[in-house]
């Protein structure tokens, strides 16, 4: 079932970009990667995506934003957010706003396994058809 689930990984930073996109395309997902919520948008106009992991502090548009304008347009895509260890109110507005889990910075990969288990397991098990979008290191 991995490879049907087509995530983005948004994330003003890149080395936790590319950890995540290891840790991801091991478990044998369907990966991309952008830099911020206004290329994460973009991307979403073009490609068909499952799981959005989103950073909550980013520039320009913050994770919280990023996840009101994803449900608003989007709301089949299942959303974890990821924030900082201890930033409890942060954790409280994503679910407020329709985030489907969350996990903290830092994590190891078993455990953001298990929240993407939870997540494909409860929202994404009935949406088993469509093609996985292209691998891509990342959208500029």
């Amino acid at each position: 079932m991995n490879e049907s689930v087509n995530i983005l990984v948004v994330d003003d930073e890149s080395v936790i970009r590319e950890v995540l996109e290891k840790i991801l395309l091991k478990g044998g997902f369907s990966v991309a990667t952008v830099g911020n919520g206004k290329l994460a948008l973009r991307y979403l106009k073009s490609y068909r995506v499952n799981l959005l992991i989103s950073d909550i502090k980013m520039p320009e548009m913050s994770g919280l934003e990023l996840l009101k304008a994803v449900k608003l347009r989007h709301p089949e895509i299942a959303v974890i957010m990821m924030t900082a260890y201890g930033d409890s109110y942060s954790i409280k507005d994503a679910l407020l706003l329709g985030a489907d889990e969350y996990i903290t910075k830092p994590f190891k990969a078993d455990e953001l396994s298990m929240v993407i288990e939870r997540v494909t397991w409860r929202f994404l098990s009935p949406q088993k058809s469509g093609q996985p979008v292209p691998v891509k290191k990342s959208i500029k």
